[in-house]
């Protein structure tokens, strides 16, 4: 695919993940431009930031609707209005419903700190330390259901280090993450990978 695809994040907080997405499409020739960040927070940082950078960013707070189902309606209906193409989620700290994940589905992709399958959820930087890895990191998915368990895009590995604390291997995987990201979601918007049933189709072995 050559078009220039649009691309609609979501955030929780400070959305560092976001901002690297953000630098990345500034570079002549990716193959995606982000037009709108969603948070379901008022008070996320990362709204801050992509407005300095020009892009809408809009909150969706939780609190301001009567149930999940009415929510998640508020969320489609932003990131349908952006025309998006794909949706990222950059530290969205919500698990979605089925019906939101099979409106996506394919659409739709999510980055983890870990080397999933292994520690799925949360605290991954202290689960990793004390099950002793030597090798930690980051992975970006395709979104499905469960979680964190979807295909997987691609994966960056990170040395576990003597004398690591969740907090130093945490600001390691980090700046893993921020290289990760844009070239897994470039590799989706060029059609070098794609979701079919319930794996992830690589166009070019290449491309693992």
């Amino acid at each position: 695919m050559t078009a220039v695809q649009r691309v609609a994040v979501l955030i929780s907080g400070r959305g560092s993940n976001m901002a690297a997405l953000v630098e990345a499409a500034k570079a002549p020739g990716y193959p995606g431009a982000i037009v709108a960040v969603i948070a379901d927070r008022a008070d996320a940082a990362g709204l801050e930031t992509a407005r300095a950078e020009g892009i809408d960013a809009v909150a969706v707070p939780r609190k301001g609707y009567p149930d999940k189902a009415a929510h998640e309606a508020a969320v489609i209906a932003a990131i349908e209005a952006s025309g998006a193409d794909i949706v990222c989620l950059a530290g969205y700290m919500r698990l979605l419903s089925a019906d939101f994940v099979d409106r996506f589905k394919g659409r739709m992709i999510n980055i983890h700190p870990s080397l999933l399958p292994l520690f799925p959820g949360l605290e991954t930087h202290r689960r990793a330390i004390e099950a002793g890895v030597r090798i930690h990191g980051a992975t970006v998915h395709f979104v499905t259901f469960e979680m964190d368990g979807g295909p997987i895009i691609a994966q960056a590995a990170v040395p576990v280090e003597t004398g690591d604390t969740p907090d130093s291997l945490s600001a390691r995987v980090l700046q893993a993450e921020h290289a990760l990201y844009p070239r897994a979601l470039a590799m989706v918007l060029r059609g070098a990978v794609r979701m079919s049933g319930e794996k992830a189709v690589f166009a070019d072995a290449a491309e693992r």
